[in-house]
């Protein structure tokens, strides 16, 4: 547990503390970029950062079912399960799972729209039985659920400096471009568990489908046709990363190098995937971790000027001044 994290963020009772120390947990564990870019968002913002992020891991985990021992449909009831307990908590400030009960606190504190909640469980409920997406206008619409409305949320924790709907586009294509990202990372792992998130028709337009995929991941061997296939899809995410980087100016001066900080990062996993030749059926490529510490280490510098130039930190646009008050 961080105490430093939730003292700044006035979060004192011992449930909440908790409830907010298992997000953060989560975080650590399963998203290394991010949670190293969340290290250096201000230290009050962190911990509303941890419960969006621990409570989209725990529907994920549940979808994904990596022990894979459960059947689809225990899955779906887990998820709806869930899904009830969230409704729940963003009514009374409660929840059955700790992670419910932290998101429930930071929609209430930075006045969240719950609609984008149901639209994310949405989209992980259609991971239960859809396995692939025959255009690009198709897996955007699944992304909307699934990506784009991570970056919404986000946005009244972080702060902006002009109006939000201004921001809300290039937030979403953000939450859009780092999903991509991993999609093309993880196509190996994504096909052991039955899906392929890249369009179907991207790929066969270089002759591609799901047995020269399978073939290859059980091979080993790497097609010239994968190649081509999947240098293509980093070429349309990296012009998702362009729709998505005029938004970072956008944000409150304080927060900006945390994002910048991932969106570096990130971008950097396609670097790595190209320097690797796309060989992403057979291993995952990965950020080395002396480019990580300088990419942190700029950050920093970034912070700090930050703060000179702006002063102590101040709430975000938009954000509750109190803590858990009203939710008890």
């Amino acid at each position: 547990m961080n105490h430093r994290e939730l003292d700044a963020a006035g979060i004192t009772a011992p449930a909440l503390r908790a409830a907010y120390a298992r997000c953060r947990r989560l975080n650590a564990r399963h998203g290394r970029t991010y949670f190293l870019a969340t290290r250096l968002l201000p230290v009050e913002r962190r911990c509303a950062v941890h419960a969006l992020y621990g409570f989209a891991r725990w529907a994920d985990d549940i979808v994904d079912d990596l022990d894979r021992r459960l059947l689809p449909e225990e899955r779906d009831r887990l998820l709806r399960l869930l899904e009830s307990d969230l409704a729940h908590g963003l009514r009374t400030g409660g929840g059955d799972e700790p992670v419910v009960r932290a998101v429930a606190h930071t929609a209430a504190r930075y006045a969240i729209d719950h609609g984008l909640f149901a639209d994310f469980l949405a989209s992980m409920r259609s991971d239960l039985t859809v396995t692939e997406y025959p255009t690009y206008a198709d897996l955007r619409g699944y992304m909307h659920g699934s990506a784009a409305v991570i970056g919404l949320q986000m946005l009244p924790v972080l702060g902006t400096v002009v109006p939000r709907e201004e921001a809300a586009p290039h937030a979403a294509s953000l939450g859009v471009a780092f999903q991509l990202t991993n999609f093309l990372r993880d196509v190996g792992e994504d096909l052991d568990r039955g899906r392929v998130y890249l369009p179907a028709d991207l790929l066969a337009a270089h002759a591609v489908d799901r047995p020269l995929l399978e073939w290859s991941r059980r091979t080993g061997r790497h097609d010239p046709r994968l190649r081509a296939a999947f240098a293509e899809a980093d070429t349309v995410i990296r012009a998702v990363y362009r729709e998505a980087e005029p938004g970072i100016a956008m944000l409150e001066p304080r927060v900006r190098p945390c994002i910048r900080t991932a969106f570096v990062l990130y971008r950097g996993i396609l670097d790595a995937v190209a320097a690797d030749d796309y060989r992403v059926l057979h291993r995952r490529a990965v950020v080395p971790r002396h480019r990580r510490a300088a990419t942190a280490a700029g950050g920093l510098v970034r912070i700090l000027g930050a703060r000179l130039r702006t002063g102590p930190s101040a709430p975000a646009q938009g954000a509750a001044t109190g803590a858990e008050g009203s939710l008890r």
